[in-house]
């Protein structure tokens, strides 16, 4: 007689993680194994493995039976994640392949740091251990992310940032970790990066400690 297939579900998460610096992406495999036992690895140091935890107890449902929606309620819980993908792998195992979100500055708010990701989530977190760019001010998530995209299209190197800050006139103070104070302007950003990039490279200005881009048609350099 053949012998009767199980119907426990045999759990593998793939998560993406971010391991050095913010930007580096390694794929690790997450086994909840079958009776046996099943092993867990570490997602990182900050993450409190609730999302591990829920999936888990899962694992012994008739894979037939199990909703999707019951496993897309977890992974939405979690703030970390920011894509993510589920599938049957019949007759026996349920596939979660999701994404961690890129960890892009940090912030406090009422004495509690978070984590800001690439995924528009404030991430609590109760001890910095990442170095990022600190962002000081009443900001706007969606008008940081903005910010983000902008620095990166101009070529300059986000993480050289040091502090950010944003002002009631919703407008950006960049301090890199070389001393240098950029001041932008609350419109016309594109044209600012674009200025600010080409003093930066202009090798006859060396030394500069701000550059003042606020008003329209001039640049003020103090050095």
């Amino acid at each position: 007689m053949q012998k009767q297939i199980s119907k426990k579900i045999f759990l593998y998460l793939f998560i993406f993680l971010f391991l050095g610096t913010p930007n580096n992406k390694m794929l690790l495999e997450l086994s909840i194994k079958d009776s046996n036992g099943f092993e867990i690895l570490s997602l990182s140091k900050f993450d409190d493995m609730e999302i591990v935890k829920e999936l888990s107890n899962h694992k012994h449902e008739n894979l037939f039976l199990l909703e999707k929606e019951k496993i897309k309620k977890i992974i939405k819980k979690n703030k970390i994640i920011e894509n993510y993908n589920i599938y049957k792998k019949y007759p026996s195992d349920l596939v979660v392949n999701f994404e961690k979100t890129e960890l892009l500055a940090v912030t406090q708010m009422d004495g509690v740091n978070f984590y800001i990701g690439s995924n528009g989530n404030l991430i609590e977190v109760k001890d910095v251990e990442i170095d990022l760019p600190m962002i000081f001010g009443n900001f706007d998530l969606v008008e940081f992310l903005k910010l983000k995209d902008l620095v990166d299209e101009s070529f300059f190197d986000f993480y050289d940032i040091k502090n950010l800050y944003y002002y009631k006139s919703k407008r950006w103070d960049i301090e890199t970790k070389n001393g240098l104070l950029v001041k932008l302007p609350a419109t016309d950003l594109h044209e600012s990066f674009r200025v600010f990039i080409k003093i930066i490279n202009d090798t006859k200005l060396q030394n500069i400690q701000m550059i003042d881009l606020r008003q329209n048609n001039q640049v003020i350099i103090n050095g």
